[in-house]
C-alpha cells in the first residue's frame, strides 16, 4: 500500500499507538513486534471482545513496555477496583455514563492513569467535559452507538473542531490503514494518539497481526 509523502509528518505528531479488545495470549505475544503503548483489555459483558477470568499464560504475555488498559461501561468502583488488581491495570478506559464523581473516586482508589471515552455524533456538547477536565488524563472520542463502541463505523471528525480543551485524547471509532492520511489533516494539537480495535481483526478478539504492524509502521515512520 502506497501513502502520500507527507505521512512523515505522523513522525512529528509521535502519536501513540493503543490497540484495543485484545483476549488470546497469542495475540498479546505477537503484538510485542509492533511495539504499542497501550494494549486494551475489555471488561464489559456484553462486548463479544469481553476478556473474561485471568489466566496466567494471558498476564504473562503483555507486550513490554505497553500500559495494560482495562475498559469498562457502568461498572461498579469494587468491581474496577477488582480487576485492575487481579489484571495489573495502568490505566482505566472508562466508556459508559460514568461521572465526574465516579472518575474521580476511580482515581484516588486506584492512583492509576484516568481515559474517559465519550461516544461523538453530530450534536455532541463538547462543553460537558469541562467537568470532566481536572479528574482525568485523558479522553478518547470514539463512534456513538447503543454498544459503547466496537461498531468499526468512523464519526465525522470536523466535530472535532468544536473541542477546545487543553486535555489531550485519542481518536477511536473504526480507524484503518487507508484513514492514516486523514488523521494527519485534523492537525489538532490535543490529539494524542489513535485506538485501533474492530479492523484489525480476523474475527472479534482475534487480531490481524501482520496489519497492526502495518500500521504501527507506517504510523512512526
Amino acid at each position: 500500500m502506497i501513502f502520500p509523502p507527507d505521512l512523515s509528518r505522523l513522525a512529528k505528531k509521535r502519536l501513540k499507538l493503543k490497540v484495543c479488545g485484545l483476549r488470546q495470549p497469542t495475540d498479546l505475544r505477537g503484538l510485542a513486534a509492533a511495539q504499542p503503548d497501550f494494549v486494551g483489555l475489555i471488561f464489559y459483558a456484553g462486548s463479544p471482545r469481553y476478556v473474561g477470568i485471568p489466566h496466567p499464560d494471558l498476564l504473562a504475555s503483555f507486550p513490554p513496555g505497553s500500559v495494560r488498559t482495562g475498559v469498562f461501561v457502568n461498572a461498579s468502583l469494587g468491581y474496577v477496583q477488582q480487576q485492575a488488581h487481579q489484571f495489573g491495570l495502568k490505566a482505566l478506559q472508562l466508556h459508559g455514563q460514568e461521572t465526574p464523581e465516579f472518575c474521580a473516586e476511580a482515581k484516588q482508589r486506584t492512583n492509576l492513569t484516568i481515559i474517559k471515552a465519550f461516544g461523538v455524533a453530530p450534536g455532541f456538547d463538547f462543553g460537558q467535559l469541562t467537568a470532566y477536565e481536572p479528574v482525568v488524563d485523558y479522553f478518547l472520542f470514539d463512534t456513538k452507538t447503543p454498544e459503547h463502541g466496537g461498531s468499526g463505523q468512523t464519526f465525522d471528525w470536523g466535530l472535532l473542531k468544536s473541542y477546545t480543551l487543553a486535555k489531550p485524547f485519542f481518536l477511536s471509532g473504526g480507524i484503518d490503514l487507508p484513514q492514516l492520511p486523514g488523521i494527519l489533516d485534523l492537525d489538532l494539537p490535543q490529539l494524542y494518539g489513535v485506538d485501533i480495535n474492530s479492523r484489525f481483526e480476523i474475527a472479534p478478539g482475534q487480531k490481524d497481526l501482520a496489519k497492526i504492524g502495518l500500521f504501527a509502521y507506517e504510523l512512526r515512520r
